[in-house]
């Protein structure tokens, strides 16, 4: 298990963890990702190349940071308790896969920020 990184998340400081395995942490068990909001903590599972490219494992890897991140921002901003669909695992899958063709489409119109 190594950090990945910290991220700031709506004023929150949340730390991410790759690389990690059930005998690091047991809360990765049977999942890619996993968030805890207790801990501020995001896990990524210590992906092993099968039948993906490594560019696909790479491509892989930072979705699933996507998708926690997503899940983070749902919970800090007060949707995680107030709403089902915030806790949707697919509208998280949605947000996290459709963010970066998002974000191209607002570059090219030049309206990705104030």
């Amino acid at each position: 298990m190594k950090q990945h990184s910290k991220v700031t998340i709506l004023g929150t400081e949340y730390t991410i963890y790759d690389e990690v395995s059930v005998s690091d942490d047991v809360r990765i068990t049977d999942c890619d990702g996993c968030i805890d909001y207790t801990t501020k903590e995001i896990l990524v599972a210590n992906m092993v190349q099968t039948e993906r490219t490594w560019k696909e494992l790479v491509h892989y890897k930072k979705r699933t940071i996507r998708h926690e991140i997503t899940h983070a921002i749902l919970f800090e901003s007060g949707l995680d308790h107030n709403t089902d669909w915030a806790r949707n695992e697919e509208v998280v899958d949605f947000i996290a896969i459709q963010f970066p063709k998002l974000l191209d489409i607002f570059k090219s119109i030049e309206v990705e920020s104030f």
